[in-house]
């Protein structure tokens, strides 16, 4: 979710450089920057939950009691509160890249050709600028994998992040060794899927 926002707000915010959508994106993404995820999942609780009635307030339908759409809408408040920084974070750094991409003689080349600014910015510019963008999705892996303990918590989902702060606080150090082990490994497949895609949007990136 967060890519699938952030990168995309990043881009408005870069076309329209100085406008009003610019400046309502980038407000938006300090003002997402700056929110705790604990107190934005009690504010999604109280507000969403408790008043209007909208979403569930704790806990998830598994996929296999009433199907995959049910599930994913239980967890719609839970990933909106875990993923909302990291969209602002992902939305502000894909401005930025995109900004200084567009300052490049072969930006400027395909303008000169002729091309239409639909494919000037999503051909030429976007996968130029989203080498940076993919190192930042690595790092905020980490944050998310830390921000699910409180997540789930907050929304009292029986995930991985809460199974870990469990079994710390009850001392079953050999459950909390797997679980550290566990994460270990997405983290070193999330590194392996990183450098194949770095390698796909720059051919001249040597792998060793």
């Amino acid at each position: 979710m967060s890519v699938s926002i952030g990168i995309p707000f990043g881009i408005i915010a870069a076309k329209r450089r100085n406008s009003l959508a610019d400046y309502s994106l980038t407000t938006i993404s300090i003002f997402g920057t700056s929110i705790p995820v604990f107190w934005l999942g009690i504010m999604m609780i109280y507000l969403f939950g408790v008043k209007m009635m909208w979403f569930p307030v704790q806990g998830y339908i598994p996929i296999e009691k009433d199907g995959l759409w049910q599930s994913l809408y239980s967890l719609t408040m839970p990933s909106f509160a875990l993923g909302f920084q990291h969209i602002s974070s992902i939305a502000r750094y894909t401005r930025s890249t995109m900004l200084d991409v567009m300052n490049n003689d072969y930006v400027r080349t395909a303008r000169a050709k002729g091309l239409t600014e639909t494919k000037v910015y999503y051909k030429h510019a976007l996968k130029n600028s989203l080498a940076p963008v993919v190192t930042l999705v690595g790092f905020s892996m980490a944050g998310m994998l830390g921000g699910s303990v409180v997540t789930e918590t907050v929304f009292n989902i029986p995930g991985m992040g809460k199974l870990a702060y469990d079994s710390l606080m009850r001392r079953d150090y050999t459950q909390e060794q797997a679980i550290i082990l566990f994460v270990a490994i997405i983290f070193i497949l999330t590194n392996i899927l990183l450098d194949i895609i770095y390698k796909w949007l720059d051919p001249r990136i040597e792998l060793d």
